[in-house]
């Protein structure tokens, strides 16, 4: 079972939301949230496992309120439904540590396709948002696009690993197709991070996207 905190200031869409996910057999919503502090709050107590939170709402905005959660509860998954597409709000959201960015109008089954992918630890974007995404990091911060001497400190085996997490692959997915250990394809994620200066997973497949946008591949390894 899938524990589900809901974040929105409109008590409306929260309702919908829990009626529609409480359908699914393995999703539960043990909680709801009408702004960020609360949310913070909420997830002490409830430990949810998804966290489900809009971007604008008063008092604590989800950006803020998806940077608290990661880095305190960094065991908790956020999943930001927006009504706003706006590349800034994109990027914010992912640069707090979000796994994923949907927008409110896709359809139930999806959404709830989705959250068991996040809680898988795969990063869901709406169709359309990963493009948005890779133009608002190529132009907000030139340490995150693409640059050849960066890519070319990873080691054969770190550019592997990039090249799988941008296609979505989970670590133990990486590890069965690596014929690695789980253990070792952690550390790899951590050398990445460390490496390309990013702050989570879901920030190195937008790398290793606009690695294969702007350079045709990531570089073979020799």
């Amino acid at each position: 079972m899938i524990r589900l905190l809901l974040v929105d200031d409109q008590n409306l869409i929260c309702q919908g939301l829990k009626a529609m996910l409480s359908l699914e057999p393995d999703l539960e919503v043990v909680g709801i949230a009408n702004n960020g502090e609360v949310a913070i709050e909420q997830v002490a107590a409830l430990q949810p496992d998804v966290v489900l939170i809009d971007v604008r709402m008063p008092v604590m905005d989800g950006r803020e309120a998806t940077r608290t959660i990661t880095q305190q509860y960094p065991q908790v998954k956020v999943l930001v439904l927006s009504t706003f597409d706006d590349d800034g709000y994109i990027a914010d959201a992912m640069r707090a540590g979000a796994k994923g960015y949907l927008l409110k109008d896709m359809p139930s089954e999806e959404l709830a396709q989705a959250i068991r992918f996040v809680q898988l630890g795969y990063t869901q974007l709406a169709p359309g948002l990963m493009e948005k995404l890779i133009t608002g990091f190529s132009t907000a911060s030139a340490a995150q696009t693409i640059e050849s001497t960066a890519l070319a400190q990873l080691t054969p085996r770190e550019q592997e690993v990039l090249q799988l997490i941008g296609q979505g692959l989970t670590n133990r997915d990486i590890a069965q197709q690596l014929f690695i250990s789980e253990g070792t394809v952690k550390t790899h994620v951590t050398h990445l991070l460390n490496r390309l200066n990013l702050r989570n997973r879901a920030q190195l497949a937008i790398y290793a996207h606009s690695a294969a946008t702007q350079r045709g591949s990531l570089p073979h390894p020799a």
